[in-house]
């Protein structure tokens, strides 16, 4: 488009101001930039990429740290991942009840701390089931203490802990974590250890046990992500172009050999109805439609591999490998 005017666009121009035909605070308001607002107290450092690959390491998170919080309670606990925010810590603190149990972790070698946040109703519920309590009793209680003693503080610094093994999981595949533990404290407005305006990034979980469901907050400061961003790319984390080598291929060969599978050998097969069976006593004698001469079948994981003949080694039942049938055939 050539920039300059000719007269008698000028002209047309001129006489269109004059007519109204041309309205001038319109033209001035399109050519003003668009200002975007940014609040400088809630600063967005992650991208929408980024925050993706996070949802996709929290969702291992939860489902790894339900999986820890079953095995030690014995009782069925989910975790879910709701929603992954970036607010500033003094929003965090604010979102939070004053009275309520947080856990604060650091991860070697990424700086900053982490911390779980657990509204108190939830810690109380597993302090009943870890002492051994009903599921009536836990539920049928009102919660109204605004204190832990020190044996609920040591009993919850097990399950805190648990959290800690859960987050150095979720991060095996991007970045190697040594996470521990340094500290659990009861009142929000006691932790100092960041700044209020820091930006951090705060994941809500929904944690679901016996039929009912809490909220489980963790938050982490932009810190810890920052010598983090490129392996946080998508693209870098699924195409990284990286090959396998010999070590490779021998760990892996090394960890499959050491799979334990079940072997199964089938003497033989029949069927009787169910009035003989109800009839059978001591000594009765039960034809198989296998012939003593035949070869038996040895199963892997249910699967038919190989023919083989029974015997006896140093007083025990074995088997004897005559034939592989490759494990495609039936029984």
């Amino acid at each position: 488009m050539n920039p300059v005017l000719s007269q008698e666009e000028i002209d047309a121009l001129m006489e269109g101001m004059k007519t109204g035909q041309i309205n001038v605070a319109e033209i001035e308001e399109k050519e003003q930039p668009k200002v975007k607002s940014y609040d400088f107290r809630r600063p967005i450092r992650l991208s929408k990429e980024y925050v993706s690959t996070l949802n996709m390491v929290f969702e291992e998170y939860a489902k790894t740290a339900g999986n820890l919080l079953t095995t030690q309670l014995r009782s069925n606990v989910s975790l879910e991942l709701k929603s992954i925010e970036q607010v500033s810590f003094d929003e965090f603190l604010h979102s939070v009840p004053r009275f309520t149990m947080m856990g604060m972790f650091h991860a070697d070698p990424q700086p900053g701390i982490q911390i779980v946040e657990l509204n108190p109703q939830i810690c109380f519920q597993l302090i009943e089931i870890l002492c051994g309590s009903s599921e009536e009793r836990v539920f049928s209680e009102e919660v109204t203490k605004d204190y832990f003693t020190e044996i609920e503080l040591a009993i919850l610094e097990d399950v805190i802990r648990q959290f800690g093994v859960a987050f150095q999981n979720a991060w095996r595949d991007i970045v190697p974590l040594e996470v521990n533990m340094d500290s659990m404290e009861h009142n929000s407005q006691m932790i100092q250890a960041i700044s209020p305006n820091e930006p951090v990034t705060l994941i809500t979980f929904v944690i679901e046990m016996m039929g009912n469901s809490s909220f489980m907050n963790l938050c982490i400061p932009y810190v810890f992500f920052e010598t983090l961003l490129d392996k946080l790319s998508l693209r870098n984390w699924f195409h990284s172009g990286k090959g396998t080598d010999a070590s490779d291929q021998d760990q892996l060969t090394k960890n499959i050999q050491g799979v334990r599978l079940d072997l199964e050998v089938t003497l033989g097969k029949t069927q009787i109805s169910l009035d003989n069976f109800l009839q059978l006593e001591l000594g009765d004698i039960i034809p198989l439609e296998e012939k003593i001469n035949d070869p038996l079948v040895l199963s892997i994981e249910k699967q038919p591999y190989y023919l083989v003949k029974p015997g006896i080694i140093e007083n025990k039942m074995a088997v004897e490998v005559l034939e592989d049938i490759g494990g495609n055939q039936e029984e």
